[in-house]
């Protein structure tokens, strides 16, 4: 269990290492100046990270994922419990990593932009790191925190059911599925990014948002309204798996009642 709990972090660090690069080289206007090129990007990122790790853990990269498949009772609670630590610490690492790498041209970029780090504006350069969901100056007060936490939920919902059902057909699907996966990640970020940045898993969000949050961002690495980090990125995204779930025994059940027919 050690070892797959190690897979699970090695995972999610590559997964979350390769899309906020994707991120920050964007916001930095280093490269990727569109936002399907970053998509991309994040779709190709899940991808090899489902491929490096798939052979010793079960690949879910996200706690979204785990508790749903708890919830199909594929995993037992320890391992629920020990997949989210270990997908949390693989996040902070790939955004410790991320930091490091960027640093420089991040205090170049806030420089450029007169940003002083730990200010509401810093929330420019923050949102490389942590997510941001749009708002009328998209970080002002005004934001929609409902349409915010229902695309991260739908967003999760679609991603989790693909993944149920992937992994339901995965011996006719084969070595496919992870590029399935990483092309639902893609085109989920082109949906719902323009509202929430799309994170679609908690563990990606808050990782590197404490990161930022240490880091000197401050109160600045998350959103204006209290606590909407965690109803947006965390508790939304978790309601999402957990409703891809119960939709997936439902429509399981339909099939099977067909079949017997």
């Amino acid at each position: 269990m050690f070892k797959k709990s190690l897979g699970e972090l090695a995972g999610t660090f590559i997964l979350v290492f390769i899309g906020c690069s994707s991120v920050a080289i964007s916001t930095l206007g280093l490269g990727l100046v569109s936002l399907f090129e970053v998509a991309l990007v994040w779709g190709i990122g899940v991808a090899l990270a489902i491929y490096s790790v798939r052979k010793f853990c079960p690949a879910h990269l996200n706690p979204a994922v785990s508790l749903a498949l708890f919830i199909e009772k594929k995993i037992e609670a320890s391992t629920l419990l020990l997949f989210i630590l270990f997908q949390f610490i693989g996040a902070v690492l790939a955004g410790s990593s991320v930091y490091l790498i960027f640093n420089s041209h991040i205090i170049e970029f806030e420089l450029i932009n007169d940003i002083s780090r730990g200010n509401p504006d810093s929330r420019l350069s923050a949102r490389m790191f942590g997510e941001f969901y749009k708002t009328g100056n998209w970080f002002g007060k005004s934001g929609d925190l409902i349409n915010a936490m229902y695309g991260e939920m739908k967003g999760t919902f679609v991603l989790v059911f693909v993944i149920l059902i992937i992994g339901k057909s995965r011996r006719k699907i084969g070595n496919i599925a992870p590029l399935l996966i990483g092309l639902t990640i893609t085109l989920l970020i082109l949906w719902i990014a323009p509202i929430t940045q799309g994170g679609f898993n908690p563990a990606r969000d808050f990782g590197p948002r404490l990161v930022a949050y240490f880091g000197g961002w401050k109160e600045s690495a998350f959103p204006p309204i209290s606590f909407s980090f965690f109803t947006v990125y965390i508790l939304s995204p978790l309601l999402g798996g957990v409703l891809a779930s119960f939709v997936f025994t439902f429509y399981r059940r339909l099939i099977s009642r067909y079949k017997i027919k």
